[in-house]
C-alpha cells in the first residue's frame, strides 16, 4: 500500500505542479494519469469524479484528487479506512505546488510584475491554458457521456441539445451558470 500512496503523491504532486489553469484545466491531466497510465478507475469511473466534484463546494481539481485518492486505495481492495488516508495523500499533494509556489512568487512579483519579462511570460501562458481548458472538455466527449449518433440516438441528439441550451444561454443571453445548471439538469432527467 505504501507504494501507491508515494505515487499517489508524486502523480499530484505532479499534476498540482503543471496544471496551469485551474481545477478544469487539470482535469485531462488526471484523466491521462489515473485512467490512461496508472489504470486506477475507468473512464466511467472518471465522468462521475467529474459530476462529484461539480457538485461538491470547493476546487473541481481538489475534488477530484480527494475522489481520485480514495477509489484507487480501496479500489486495491484496501479498507475505507485507508482510503481516507489516500485521499489526504492526493488532496495535499495536488495543493502543495502551489502553495510553496505562492509563497515564493509572492516576494518576488511585487517587486518584478511590470517587468518585461514577466509580462511575456504570462502572454505566453494564456494559449496554454485555453489549451488545457479544451483537452479538458475534449476528454469528456466520450460515448459513455454523450453515446454516439447510431449507437443510442436519442441520447446524443439530446445532448446535443442541452450543450447547444447552455452555450446559447451564457454566451447570448448570459445567465446565470447556476440556473443554466439546474435547468440541464431538469431537462437532462425529463428527457433521458
Amino acid at each position: 500500500m505504501i507504494s501507491i500512496l508515494i505515487l499517489l503523491f508524486w502523480t499530484f504532486f505532479q499534476i498540482g505542479l503543471f496544471g496551469f489553469g485551474g481545477g478544469y484545466a487539470m482535469l485531462s491531466m488526471i484523466q491521462g494519469e489515473v485512467v490512461g497510465h496508472y489504470h486506477w478507475m475507468t473512464t466511467s469511473q472518471f465522468t462521475d469524479i467529474v459530476a462529484i466534484s461539480q457538485m461538491t463546494p470547493g476546487p473541481i481539481g481538489i475534488n477530484a484528487a480527494t475522489y481520485v485518492g480514495y477509489t484507487s486505495i480501496t479500489g486495491a481492495g484496501y479498507a475505507p479506512a485507508w482510503g481516507i488516508l489516500g485521499s489526504a495523500v492526493a488532496t495535499f499533494a495536488v495543493v502543495l505546488p502551489s502553495f510553496i509556489l505562492m509563497i515564493v512568487i509572492s516576494r518576488f512579483l511585487m517587486a518584478y510584475k511590470n517587468h518585461p519579462t514577466v509580462e511575456q511570460v504570462f502572454t505566453w501562458l494564456r494559449p496554454a491554458v485555453v489549451g488545457l481548458l479544451a483537452a479538458a472538455a475534449l476528454c469528456l466527449m466520450t460515448p459513455e457521456n454523450f453515446s454516439t449518433p447510431t449507437e443510442c440516438p436519442w441520447q446524443f441528439w439530446v445532448s446535443v441539445l442541452i450543450f447547444l441550451f447552455a452555450l446559447v444561454s451564457v454566451t447570448i443571453y448570459k445567465m446565470s451558470p447556476i440556473r443554466i445548471i439546474l435547468l440541464c439538469a431538469v431537462a437532462g432527467l425529463l428527457l433521458m
